[in-house]
């Protein structure tokens, strides 16, 4: 049994309809109007339950029930908002919203960490910017990774009645770690927030079969001192990043005619064109303090602990190489939303590994599945595969822990 505070239930069945989604963005209205009344009662309550845990120890239930009834609410109505459920919500937060959250009742916390509680929210506070911001606390909205998810799975939502699984999970994350913010910074427990995408929920896919993966391997001890000059170190690297770069554009546009013309990438360009993909997430993961040792210069196959498993030139279909820029451009964007992320991780990481020479697990597995997707995505552009990028978090990593939710397994849509 997880031993949790704040867990993330996911019930969904992905189906949608065309109307609702369509029309979502009135339909959700009244829940925010509701949601922001709601929150200016819960800023108060969070005042008085911050000086009452102070002084007792434990936050008083009648305290501690309303503030987790205003989460749950909050999270069902950024479900609805950003497309992760389908249902109208109610307006009191009653549990068996398919996507909902639970929070223990009130426990013991530390005194010093309640005192300090704003401060060391801070860290926590910016990686949901970079997932999802606002939704959870009413009107201040950005563009977040879930906000972008839920933009592209509107088009998706239309097109097919039903939402893409990736897109799905990718919500669900962002919105189990704004519930544990919330639950963390209005002192319902003391448990401080877990970025690891791999706990965020249960059920998270593992039979995929996707030609280009993340092979994550290595611990994560972290040199202090390499960790305090790491942009300093990684300059040559960025240079011959940014001249290999230059090659591999003109090798795509020859790649993109001859696939064009026999249906399967020349095994010579793929093999080129692999390379730099494979050297480009060994930069990146050194650079964002995903791995730590000084990466090789030729992004050879299995010369990093963060690597990238490329599949054999496989047969294309024509037309979607033909309208490759094209159709890459939601996960360019969903790629450049995933870019925030990782340098979120980064910036907290780095100074998490000066603190304890250690990279933080949760923040190591985010910032690998930013790099996962920028390597498919970078992958489908070159046409080393027709394979759509999968969007969301897969149980692919060796140090996954117990889940924190429950999900159905369902069938997986390409994106």
């Amino acid at each position: 049994m997880n031993d949790r505070p704040v867990h993330l239930i996911v019930g969904d069945d992905l189906e949608r309809s065309r109307l609702t989604v369509f029309l979502r963005a009135l339909l959700v209205i009244p829940h925010l109007i509701w949601l922001g009344l709601w929150g200016i009662l819960a800023s108060l309550a969070v005042v008085v339950n911050w000086f009452a845990t102070l002084v007792a120890g434990r936050s008083p239930d009648a305290l501690h029930g309303f503030l987790a009834a205003y989460i749950r609410y909050a999270v069902h109505v950024g479900a609805y908002v950003l497309l992760a459920a389908e249902p109208f919500p109610d307006f009191l937060g009653k549990p068996g919203y398919p996507v909902d959250v639970t929070i223990a009742p009130s426990q013991p916390q530390n005194r010093l960490k309640v005192g300090f509680r704003i401060v060391l929210a801070l860290p926590a506070l910016i990686v949901a910017g970079a997932l999802v911001s606002g939704f959870a606390r009413g009107f201040n909205y950005s563009y977040g990774l879930a906000s972008v998810a839920a933009f592209l799975g509107w088009f998706a939502a239309l097109a097919q009645a039903r939402l893409p699984r990736g897109l799905r999970d990718l919500i669900a994350y962002a919105l189990s770690y704004s519930a544990q913010v919330d639950a963390y910074l209005f002192v319902l427990t003391d448990r401080y927030p877990d970025s690891n995408p791999l706990t965020a929920l249960a059920g998270l896919p593992s039979d995929r079969q996707d030609p280009i993966e993340l092979e994550l391997a290595g611990g994560l001890e972290r040199s202090r001192l390499t960790v305090l000059f790491r942009l300093l170190l990684a300059i040559p690297h960025l240079i011959w990043l940014t001249l290999w770069g230059l090659l591999a554009y003109l090798a795509a546009i020859a790649n993109w005619f001859a696939t064009l013309v026999n249906g399967t990438s020349p095994s010579g360009l793929h093999r080129f064109l692999a390379a730099y993909v494979r050297y480009q997430n060994h930069v990146y993961a050194y650079l964002f303090l995903i791995a730590d040792p000084f990466p090789g210069f030729t992004g050879a196959a299995g010369s990093y602990p963060i690597d990238v498993r490329i599949e054999e030139p496989r047969p294309q279909n024509r037309w979607k190489v033909l309208f490759r820029l094209f159709l890459a451009l939601p996960a360019f964007l969903l790629n450049s939303a995933y870019g925030s992320l990782l340098w979120a991780v980064a910036f907290l990481g780095w100074f998490a590994c000066l603190a304890r020479g250690r990279m933080p697990l949760g923040l190591r597995n985010a910032g690998a599945l930013a790099l996962r997707y920028a390597a498919q995505a970078n992958g489908y552009i070159l046409l080393l595969c027709d394979a759509y990028p999968y969007s969301g978090p897969r149980a692919s990593a060796p140090e996954m822990s117990a889940p924190a939710a429950t999900a159905q397994p369902l069938p997986e849509p390409s994106l």
